[in-house]
């Protein structure tokens, strides 16, 4: 067995959506563990991000994130509703965002049971291929969660419970991406070297495959 691969990864990233997939495939055809580690979007973590956001960088995001799924053969649309209630125009948002705290949270309690693999995958599915709308209504996330091997009735009784505990892990999830190199998603870690970005899976993988190890010197 390889050395782990530690995945940051939000749910509101279409990149993260797009890039799931392949590093999954990556683990296994590695044999590298893949230790998913939640953080909740931008949005919350780094608001002032988009206080100073060039006006032309969303109207690429949204090509590029929708070119990007396409190339890899993946069905695309953003999510219905949105994780993240922002002003399309302003980006202004509120700081409550119900609906990203309920991911951010469900996708700690799916790690803190072995499942975060697959529940990640299931949900990235149901919010970003188009399928669905009104994802959060119903019982959509109840049946994504059980086809992770998961029941979300009792997951979210206990963030319930202690709602202050998830929101820490998450804040530790964001301190540890930031410590490791970066500050974006999806990052993923292998032997302390940081990959940002779904273009660099292919960079991820060259280094699973024993090329040299990271940093200037290494190369």
């Amino acid at each position: 067995m390889s050395d782990p691969i530690t995945l940051f990864w939000s749910f509101r990233s279409p990149y993260s959506y797009i890039a799931l997939p392949r590093v999954i495939a990556l683990s296994e055809r590695f044999d590298s563990p893949l230790e998913m580690r939640i953080v909740h979007p931008a949005a919350l973590r780094n608001p002032s991000y988009f206080r100073s956001m060039n006006p032309l960088a969303r109207p690429y995001f949204m090509l590029d994130s929708a070119r990007a799924a396409a190339f890899q053969g993946m069905p695309f649309r953003r999510p219905i509703p949105d994780p993240i209630a922002q002003d399309p125009v302003t980006l202004v948002f509120s700081p409550e965002q119900p609906l990203a705290r309920r991911l951010g949270r469900l996708g700690v309690a799916a790690a803190q049971r072995g499942q975060a693999v697959p529940f990640c995958l299931e949900v990235s599915r149901l919010l970003w291929d188009g399928q669905v709308d009104g994802w959060d209504n119903g019982d959509h996330l109840t049946r994504a969660a059980a086809r992770a091997g998961l029941d979300l009735e009792e997951m979210e009784a206990a963030i319930v419970g202690d709602p202050d505990e998830y929101e820490e892990i998450l804040a530790q999830n964001d301190r540890a991406l930031r410590e490791a190199g970066h500050w974006g998603v999806p990052t993923m870690i292998y032997r302390g070297e940081p990959f940002f970005g779904q273009d660099r899976i292919d960079v991820l993988a060259w280094r699973l495959n024993g090329s040299p190890d990271g940093g200037p010197e290494g190369l």
